[in-house]
């Protein structure tokens, strides 16, 4: 699947998304679903591609850069549900490669 945060790709948004389907195919993934963030909705920005990874039981997101995420940075609570794959740089952030969270207190 894709994600894209429409208040960083501005207009290039249509570019993004095929750059994010051509990545999907070189990489032998069967697409499945674009998920799209709008701020000015004013949701959790990741709620809903968690519940989609979860639903979908989808094994990566692949995303134009890590500027979709807050600050720039890969949230590591995603990449412990599912693999992270940037286009740019193309880079992957994979489940596997997480220390376990630890709990609170711990």
């Amino acid at each position: 699947m894709g994600y894209i945060r429409t208040d960083v790709s501005g207009l290039a948004q249509l570019w993004d998304q095929s750059q994010i389907r051509k990545l999907a195919t070189r990489l032998g993934y069967d697409f499945t679903d674009m998920v799209i963030y709008d701020p000015r909705f004013g949701r959790p920005p990741l709620a809903r591609l968690k519940a989609q990874a979860t639903r979908l039981d989808a094994e990566a997101v692949i995303v134009p850069s890590p500027e979709h995420f807050e600050g720039g940075e890969i949230p590591g609570t995603l990449v412990q549900q599912l693999d992270v794959i940037t286009v740019n740089p193309e880079e992957t952030y994979a489940r596997r490669t997480m220390p376990p969270a630890k709990a609170d207190g711990a």
